[in-house]
């Protein structure tokens, strides 16, 4: 069977209003862009008021400030992509789903992209909200601070590519379990190996030059890219409708 774009466009549809009918998901899933705007930019404005701060503790307000925005690609897209199997599977929807003439790569596609899209893009308006605060609001000092900081374009390229490594993981986890409170737990451990990394080079643990940030990123494309082959081939139809067998 050929892969349809209308059949992975239906199976997003299908999705994003899916997603739309459990306010707990939703509602989880809201807290976090809410929380890790509310924090950074307070960090930042009240830098404003400390004239006599050191350049060690603006660049560490900066690069904290910088950093949590980064995990609403890793929480988000790990809460959603949990659910997508085991939730459907327990609310009796993904059996429906399966008898229709839709490919294992289409059914794959169409859950990816259904959580990919809302998550990036939030993680982007975020990310660019808090840009223009700190522009807009913080003192001439941190602002400049912000606008030439290094974490700023690495932030801006790993977004998607932790949201992806999120979401293959968080699917692998939701075609194996059979709870969605457990395979959300695990979804969230699994995804924060590259945020752990991301914070490494935010804090400067690791230096972040240009040379391991393109690197870094590249690796994390083609594990992003293996990942999704691996997930792929646990979307057979007959283990998603019984899930594990014990």
């Amino acid at each position: 069977m050929s892969t349809s774009g209308a059949r992975i466009g239906a199976v997003i549809s299908k999705e994003l209003a899916e997603f739309r009918r459990n306010r707990l998901i939703i509602t989880s899933a809201s807290i976090f862009p809410i929380l890790f705007l509310v924090e950074p930019t307070a960090l930042i404005l009240t830098t404003r008021a400390q004239r006599g701060a050191s350049s060690t503790m603006l660049d560490a307000r900066v690069e904290a400030s910088l950093f949590v925005p980064l995990l609403i690609p890793v929480l988000v897209p790990a809460l959603l992509s949990a659910y997508a199997v085991v939730g459907e599977r327990e609310q009796g929807t993904l059996e429906p789903v399966l008898t229709t003439p839709i490919g294992r790569i289409e059914l794959l596609i169409g859950k990816a992209a259904a959580i990919f899209i809302p998550a990036v893009a939030v993680s982007y308006l975020i990310f660019g909200v808090f840009f223009a605060i700190t522009q807009l609001a913080a003192s001439p000092a941190v602002a400049a601070a912000v606008l030439h900081s290094p974490q700023l374009p690495a932030g801006l390229v790993f977004i998607p590519l932790l949201a992806a490594w999120a979401i293959w993981v968080g699917l692998a986890v939701s075609a194996r379990s059979t709870d969605t409170r457990v395979a959300q737990q695990l979804s969230v451990l699994g995804s924060l190996p590259p945020a752990a990394v991301a914070a490494l080079m935010s804090f400067k643990v690791i230096s972040p030059t240009f040379g391991l940030v393109a690197a870094l990123a590249v690796a994390l494309l083609a594990i992003d890219c293996a990942a999704c082959l691996a997930v792929a081939r646990l979307f057979d139809r007959e283990r998603l409708v019984t899930g594990p067998q014990h």
